[in-house]
């Protein structure tokens, strides 16, 4: 039999792979906007409380995670190189481990989940893409001594005001005993943590892989016997075990293994081909996308100041990350703005 040359095993292109990992992010992100209102308002009658989002959010990305962290450590210590801490399950030493975790694992997951009992899922479309580059910008300023640049400084007031519209008008109606403003404060505030544990990788140049396994080995160490406290003295319900298993199982996956393994690799691999800046403009469709989808699927209103909001932070996030671009030719955009 004559030799046969043998075909090369298929692979996907480097464009193929930014393109799924662009549409997977997009998807995942407007997903967690919808489905986190849907499980936390409690007209929905939703069983599961924040707390036991958060701890679904955690068992879930810690199947995956952990087992990957023990392996990367044990990688590291080979080759004589890096630092851990948590038993060898986080990558990185305590120090950064409990600040990266405190903020990017444990306040977010609750502070987040706990304003969607309050306020809509399109609230939560403009003001937590809307803060998360104003709280950048300002940490960064502070920590990072960077400077806060004209073209950065138009597109943040553009986001500024599109808050403004949301936010202001929920406040006012705090007189009248609405609630909605406890949820958009807290969506802000998630923004914050989220800026927080941002802009502390930058300051560490952290990895992507190592920080998000990092700050789900905190939470686990953390969170776990905080919980379990918390049900053993009847200060919280058992709700996590009650509910059917399947919604368990959802949740399980989707908080843990979709928003946080697939859609951080995602995002790495997406910014990897299309580079920061126009990984951050993509992701700018995630506000209009995530209210739209409330609007079909939660039925919510779409009041004009809402849809001016919108209008105003997306434009606000396309051009503020376009202007910082032009203006830093030789630096580029870092990962960190959304």
């Amino acid at each position: 039999m004559s030799n046969a040359v043998r075909a090369p095993a298929a692979r996907f292109s480097p464009r193929a792979l930014g393109l799924a990992a662009a549409v997977v992010t997009v998807i995942i992100w407007t997903s967690f906007i919808v489905i986190a209102r849907a499980t936390g308002d409690p007209a929905r009658g939703g069983g599961l409380s924040p707390l036991d989002i958060s701890m679904a959010r955690v068992l879930g990305a810690s199947l995956l995670l952990l087992p990957w962290g023990w392996w990367l450590v044990r990688k590291d210590r080979r080759a004589g190189l890096g630092q851990s801490c948590l038993f060898g399950l986080s990558p990185l030493p305590w120090r950064i481990t409990v600040r990266i975790g405190m903020f990017g694992g444990f306040l977010y997951a609750l502070v987040v989940y706990s304003g969607f009992v309050f306020a809509p899922a399109a609230h939560a479309s403009v003001l937590m893409p809307g803060s998360m580059p104003l709280w950048t910008t300002l940490l960064a300023a502070l920590l990072l001594k960077e400077r806060i640049l004209a073209g950065r400084a138009l597109g943040l007031t553009l986001i500024l005001s599109g808050g403004l519209l949301v936010g202001g008008a929920s406040l006012l109606q705090a007189f009248d005993g609405g609630q909605v403003w406890q949820g958009d404060l807290l969506f802000m505030s998630a923004a914050l943590c989220w800026s927080t544990y941002s802009v502390l990788a930058r300051k560490y140049a952290l990895d992507p892989v190592r920080a998000t396994i990092a700050v789900t080995a905190f939470a686990f160490f953390f969170y776990l016997p905080l919980y379990s406290l918390l049900l053993l003295t009847d200060v919280l319900a058992n709700n996590l075990l009650s509910v059917p298993v399947p919604e368990f199982l959802f949740h399980a996956l989707f908080q843990g293994w979709g928003s946080v393994v697939i859609s951080g690799i995602g995002f790495t691999l997406m910014i990897q081909h299309y580079g920061p800046v126009r990984s951050t403009m993509i992701t700018a469709l995630v506000p209009g996308l995530s209210a739209l989808a409330a609007v079909l699927w939660l039925g919510e209103p779409l009041h004009w100041n809402l849809l001016a909001g919108l209008m105003l932070v997306t434009l606000g996030i396309v051009f503020g990350v376009r202007q910082s671009q032009a203006e830093l030719p030789n630096h580029g955009a870092k990962p960190g703005y959304l």
